[in-house]
């Protein structure tokens, strides 16, 4: 019969792999969201990666996603609003979790 600290090692484990596993999600969900506002801002090549970068480093500003959603909807003026970008980023969120789960 598994003993409490085997409970407690086990429920701690989980809890360290959910949270990689949502940080995984996270950052993938900003990277995606990154290429999507690249194409509409026009950038290619370097300029693309470099920008994917910028959007995934942004999410360390504070918790939550609007510090993302601020980044990128400023980015995009005029192009875009802050609640396409919400939008997207819920969309682009459930294809993350998706990639991840999935291993791809």
């Amino acid at each position: 019969m598994p003993t409490f600290s085997d409970r407690e090692n086990a429920f701690e484990n989980k809890f360290a792999h959910d949270a990689e596993t949502q940080f995984k999600i996270d950052a993938r969900t900003n990277k995606l969201l990154g290429i999507w506002a690249a194409e509409i801002l026009g950038k290619t090549g370097d300029d693309v990666d470099a920008y994917i970068l910028e959007v995934i480093k942004s999410d360390f500003e504070e918790a939550g996603n609007e510090d993302v959603v601020r980044k990128v909807a400023g980015d995009l003026a005029g192009k875009s609003d802050a609640d396409t970008v919400r939008d997207k980023l819920a969309e682009l969120g459930i294809i993350a979790a998706e990639q991840i789960t999935s291993g791809s």
